[in-house]
């Protein structure tokens, strides 16, 4: 371990110098959720591709129904339907004078046809008062083919959904650097993209250690714990957008540890270890990892070092393997490996999948609290704390103990308390990092 103790920039810095964004792929557009776009989009076809009816209704002339009430409706001979999906009327016909197309949400305008009435504004050719709705065309054929008094006029276009007028050919759809998400996906599907160019999401295995550790849902004997982190922490990847794998516990044996860190390399893009990384007999970790170099890198290997922080002061960084992958050895107290990997790792998983705002959002605010609150001189602290955004204030949770993982679960940010601040007063106001 370094004797130099490091500050959480210093140790910071480091990760991020070390780790590059992973090369880019083709991807088909339901595996490119998550992912960051490596080029600009241009469409090229129209959205819509053509002019359609943005209601169900009838495709009419506007002279037509100029003046038209339901007093005096103006009667129209029905020549067809036009359904969605539909190619429209037959190339001999079109909407003539005193002639309307029943035409469907969607389907294209018929030729001569300037406007759409809603069905609400007419009969619907049955030939009684308003209509609230179509009748089926298996029901009633004869609708498509009969008369349909119109109700009200309609101006040129209306109820009709011009063609480019989502986009047009040429049009910058999205930009480079852009994460795909459920929209983005609609929109390339739209203009007809079946695949896109993406960095792919980081895989992140996250392993803890600890011979006392005990999978949820087994019964504990003396001694023994719930295994919390690797379940905290791969949820955490995942949420920073990761492919997360979580391996159970393993025992306070080094060959064991090493053995299934070797395995995992085939499907990491990052390692996260939780747990045997302080000044114990039994810390495993670093009894595992000190010692661990890339043959072909100098100064490969897993550095452990104490940081200038509370919690979180064991930390680990280096690479591991032949692909020189980027292993990040967190603390095992609960609260401290959830706060290392907000600070150290979630960042590196932003840097890998290439966004360029890898940290979590920052605010100011005033501090909540009935007395004090002391932090150790030379360390930077983070605790826990409840953010008001509307009021500015933020409330601290819980103790500053390093297993208090309860009032972790009620907290949505951090409160940061600088190296040289000793005592923070009621109402001083704080750095918090904003964890939702």
């Amino acid at each position: 371990m370094s004797s130099t103790i490091w500050s959480v920039d210093e140790h910071l810095e480091d990760i991020l110098a070390a780790v590059r964004p992973l090369e880019p792929i083709e991807l088909q557009l339901p595996e490119a959720q998550g992912c960051v776009l490596v080029e600009d989009v241009v469409v090229e076809i129209a959205l819509p591709p053509f002019d359609n009816s943005s209601m169900d209704g009838y495709a009419v002339r506007v002279a037509d129904v100029a003046g038209a009430t339901e007093e005096f409706p103006a009667v129209l001979t029905v020549i067809g339907d036009v359904a969605a999906g539909d190619a429209g009327l037959s190339d001999d016909q079109r909407v003539g004078p005193g002639e309307a197309a029943r035409i469907m949400t969607g389907a294209p305008l018929p030729a001569g046809a300037e406007a759409v009435v809603p069905v609400e504004w007419t009969d619907g050719g049955t030939g009684e008062g308003p209509a609230a709705t179509m009748r089926a065309h298996s029901d009633a054929p004869e609708d498509a083919a009969g008369e349909v008094r119109v109700h009200r006029p309609a101006e040129a276009r209306a109820h009709v959904r011009a063609r480019g007028s989502d986009v047009r050919p040429g049009d910058l759809a999205l930009r480079a650097g852009s994460v795909i998400g459920p929209p983005q996906i609609g929109l390339l599907a739209a203009i007809g993209r079946s695949t896109v160019k993406v960095r792919p999401r980081p895989r992140v295995v996250v392993i803890s250690t600890g011979s006392e550790l005990v999978q949820p849902g087994e019964e504990l004997t003396g001694g023994q714990i719930y295994d919390s982190n690797s379940f905290a922490l791969t949820a955490a990847a995942r949420e920073a957008g990761a492919i997360a794998y979580r391996v159970g516990a393993v025992s306070d044996d080094a060959e064991t540890l090493r053995a299934t860190i070797e395995d995992q390399l085939i499907r990491a893009d990052i390692v996260v270890t939780t747990g045997g990384v302080s000044v114990g007999a039994y810390d495993v970790v670093k009894e595992a990892l000190s010692s661990v170099g890339d043959e072909d890198e100098p100064g490969g290997g897993v550095d452990f070092r104490k940081l200038a922080m509370q919690p979180g002061k064991p930390q680990g960084f280096g690479s591991i393997g032949p692909d020189h992958t980027p292993l990040l050895a967190l603390p095992g107290n609960p609260v401290s490996s959830y706060v290392s990997f907000e600070l150290f790792v979630r960042p590196a998983i932003r840097t890998l999948m290439g966004l360029p705002d890898v940290n979590r959002p920052t605010a100011r605010a005033s501090l909540v609290t009935d007395k004090a609150l002391s932090s150790p001189a030379g360390r930077r602290q983070f605790l826990r704390g409840t953010y008001d955004a509307e009021a500015g204030t933020v409330t601290p949770v819980g103790g500053s103990g390093s297993h208090l993982i309860a009032a972790l679960a009620q907290a949505d940010a951090l409160i940061v308390l600088p190296e040289d601040v000793t005592s923070a007063e009621p109402g001083a106001d704080t750095e918090v990092i904003l964890l939702r």
